[in-house]
């Protein structure tokens, strides 16, 4: 009676050891690279507006503006990108990667006024400066452009000075797509199905509903240049 019930304790113990061997190697070589949903990327685009912005203001104005002034005015410029992955298989799936065109014309709509005001204050400081006695508040010098130019401050810094962001084109052509995807040892390879870009590969890191995605320097499309974007993103998984 007691051998039997020792043999029968020891056959339970193998069984409840086997399945939780079997769910941590699940764990560890499955679900750990298991990206299925649909995850937001923001793009910062802060800093390159902030930059090309203070490039233009330098080479108009007669007044000295620094850059840490120019981008008080530009906070968190961001266009979203969605990425949607579905696993088939063990550490492989689809993917589909769209940059979100909404996104991307409020935040390049939200740069120029940004840009804006930053131009009213370098003209308000350059008037001063020439010793103009009417006023130079935002309002005044608003309309003093309009006089001008024919034209708001937002609409003339976008007919005459330089694009603060990429195309929409570019990112489009950069980040659009629909392929195949596999991971292994913490790189992510996505190949797409046609495009630009044939194939790119990503570092990766997940932690929880964040996805930490570092593009590998080579993997840059020859047809851009990669300095002009952000190359480490985070992306946040959407709740189903």
């Amino acid at each position: 009676m007691k051998k039997s019930f020792k043999n029968t304790a020891l056959i339970l113990l193998f069984l409840v050891l086997s399945v939780s061997v079997a769910i941590l190697v699940y764990l560890h070589f499955f679900a750990s690279d298991n990206l299925t949903g649909r995850w937001t990327a923001r793009l910062d685009m802060t800093e390159q507006a902030a930059a090309t912005a203070f490039s233009w203001l330098q080479d108009i104005e007669a007044v000295p503006v620094s850059l840490e002034e120019t981008e008080s005015y530009m906070q968190d410029l961001t266009v979203q990108v969605s990425l949607t992955f579905e696993q088939t298989g063990l550490h492989q799936g689809t993917f589909q990667c769209t940059v979100l065109p909404e996104s991307y014309e409020s935040c390049r709509q939200a740069a120029y006024k940004a840009f804006a005001a930053a131009f009213r204050e370098s003209v308000s400081e350059r008037l001063r400066m020439a010793g103009y006695t009417g006023s130079t508040d935002e309002d005044a010098v608003e309309a003093l452009v309009t006089e001008s130019f024919g034209m708001s401050t937002v609409d003339y810094l976008m007919a005459c000075a330089p694009a603060l962001l990429p195309s929409l084109e570019e990112l489009q052509a950069r980040y659009d797509g629909t392929g195949a995807y596999e991971t292994e040892k913490g790189v992510l390879t996505r190949r797409f199905d046609a495009g630009g870009t044939a194939s790119k590969s990503e570092c990766y890191i997940r932690k929880d509903s964040s996805l930490i995605l570092s593009e590998e320097a080579e993997s840059a499309s020859v047809s851009l240049s990669p300095e002009r974007y952000p190359i480490i993103y985070t992306l946040e998984q959407e709740q189903q």
